[in-house]
């Protein structure tokens, strides 16, 4: 069904000299600027495209006079993260009860036009069904609930952020809906205001850049105490 062909590959002599191949095949974009370079890809498929998918990697070609540039880039299959994460889910999600409680507060992040998966990955992250670094050991699973997922999605909307500010700051850190919104947000934007006189306009673009402050809740004052996702030494 495939083939894929390498009719010749020149480098330049200083690249040979300098030992530059293993480097080179080691990066994310590998570059080969050569006067008698020449590479030939070809894929021999029913519907001809500019990218040839070859497993979970993704290969493309671009040429130009001097040049030639593969380019690929590896990420996990979204396929696999969807089953994993729905199995994480079900072994927690064990009656029709939880079940209903998951499903309410995926409503609740309707408004920013999630996919199912996004939320689920959302809501999983923040409780704990989901693996997340940013916890580490410390966070129990938990099946979540609509009034507390609700509370913490109205207190960030008071902080001036807008619907598609939430959607961005969801994405890049949804254990926010896990962090307690008392001892941890509001306390932490008592102190950002306080001690930093962070507020209004100020207060929402830091929320944008550096979301994690919102769960910052120890301070090593340079002693490390091993909990640095959550630590106001990185503010």
């Amino acid at each position: 069904m495939e083939s894929l062909k390498f009719a010749s590959l020149t480098l330049s002599p200083s690249s040979r000299r300098t030992g530059m191949l293993g480097k080179q095949l080691n990066s994310p974009i590998l570059t080969i600027d050569s006067v008698t370079q020449f590479w030939y890809c070809k894929a021999d498929l029913a519907a001809s495209s500019s990218s040839i998918h070859l497993s979970n990697n993704r290969f493309s070609c671009r040429f130009s006079p001097s040049v030639a540039t593969a380019t690929w880039t590896s990420n996990p299959s979204i396929k696999h993260w969807i089953l994993h994460s729905a199995v994480q889910i079900e072994n927690i999600l064990t009656s029709n009860e939880d079940q209903s409680k998951w499903e309410t507060c995926k409503q609740a992040l309707s408004p920013f036009n999630f996919s199912d998966e996004e939320k689920d990955k959302i809501l999983g992250k923040a409780f704990g069904i989901v693996h997340s670094p940013y916890w580490g050991e410390e966070r129990a699973k938990e099946v979540p609930k609509f009034e507390t997922v609700n509370g913490i999605l109205d207190y960030l909307k008071s902080l001036n952020l807008s619907e598609d500010d939430l959607s961005k700051l969801l994405k890049k850190f949804p254990e926010v809906l896990g962090c307690n919104l008392e001892e941890e947000l509001k306390a932490n934007v008592k102190i950002l205001k306080e001690q930093w006189s962070i507020e209004g306009k100020s207060l929402r673009n830091l929320l944008l850049r550096n979301p994690k402050v919102l769960g910052y809740n120890v301070d090593c004052k340079g002693d490390c105490m091993a909990q640095c996702t959550r630590c106001w030494v990185r503010f």
